[in-house]
């Protein structure tokens, strides 16, 4: 097990141990009384934070896509009308997850929404918090470690510099594991809504399988059934252990965009984790929910409380500004 996995699987079993805590929007870590820094010095210590670093590593979730415009999951918003539409008005859903979520009369439906959730990702244009964030990292060494499935990141940056250790929309596996493999999702998906119209079904022969077994494929994404853990699992959580272990005495910043509270076990706390036994880490945070800055870290970190899309853009500004200072 790969040693980024290995902090993984520790928070994990805290997260399980607190379950109602996170349930209710808490941590069972105890938090700093500190009083935070003003959001101007805040920004002013990111920026400084960035250009000191020698390598950083982002953790970038869920709300930094909701940040720039990919908020169709949990709500009823008016990109998840503007994607899921037809779906919304024929069943009442609230939200993109509600409806993978459903159990539909038919495996050709079921297929249809499949590919409209997928088609929605694979082919969504780069959000602008991403395209700050990359103007922020111009010039520094860096790894993206992701749980969002969305391939925004990966639209931007070549695979190697990327760990999606939640899976991908752009792939398929074996709904039954029969093999560790995955395949394209992408031309399917294409095929799927070109068959499927403006109607909510496709047709049986546009249906995904196992060339092995003959089960339906599904997504490789964790979540909704058998998530493989195979080999290209494996790999994801190898490129970012393989980075921290080559940096590890490097001043090395942690900055984590968007962590939710289902899920701080990938990013949130493996990342407090590092930062207190790095030496030379710092660690930051922005989130528009939890101002979170962990008492056993408070001096090597920051939290800010903050619409990501505007903290990014007010970060690259003062960033640039500082260039010609």
């Amino acid at each position: 097990m790969s040693c980024y996995e290995n902090l993984v699987m520790k928070t994990q079993m805290n997260y399980s141990r607190h379950y109602s805590t996170y349930a209710s929007g808490g941590t069972a870590v105890v938090l700093s009384k500190q009083k935070p820094l003003s959001y101007e010095e805040q920004i002013q210590e990111f920026v400084r934070r960035v250009q000191e670093a020698e390598c950083i590593v982002v953790g970038g979730a869920s709300g930094l896509s909701a940040a720039g415009g990919g908020d169709f999951y949990y709500s009823d918003t008016p990109s998840f009308r503007e994607h899921f539409g037809k779906f919304a008005d024929k069943y009442g859903f609230k939200g993109a997850f509600s409806g993978m979520m459903h159990r539909f009369s038919t495996r050709n439906e079921h297929w249809g929404y499949v590919a409209t959730f997928l088609n929605t990702t694979q082919n969504a244009p780069i959000r602008e918090p991403y395209l700050d964030l990359d103007r922020i990292l111009q010039g520094k060494d860096f790894h993206i470690l992701t749980t969002n499935q969305d391939t925004q990141f990966v639209k931007i940056y070549q695979e190697e510099k990327v760990s999606e250790i939640q899976g991908d929309h752009r792939f398929f596996q074996c709904s039954q594991c029969c093999r560790d493999e995955t395949w394209d999702a992408v031309q399917p998906v294409a095929d799927m809504i070109a068959a499927m119209g403006a109607g909510t079904m496709v047709p049986d022969e546009l249906i995904p399988r196992c060339p092995h077994c003959g089960a339906e494929m599904f997504p490789w994404v964790r979540g909704y059934g058998n998530f493989l853990q195979g080999k290209k699992y494996e790999e994801e959580y190898e490129k970012i252990s393989k980075y921290i272990q080559k940096n590890k005495d490097r001043k090395i910043l942690l900055i984590e965009l968007g962590v939710g509270r289902m899920t701080p076990m990938f990013i949130q706390e493996p990342f407090w984790e590092l930062t207190n036994s790095l030496k030379d880490a710092y660690y930051i945070s922005v989130n528009s929910e939890y101002q979170f800055l962990p008492e056993f870290i408070e001096d090597k970190g920051i939290a800010i409380l903050g619409d990501i899309g505007t903290v990014l853009k007010d970060l690259r500004k003062a960033k640039e500004e500082s260039a010609f200072v």
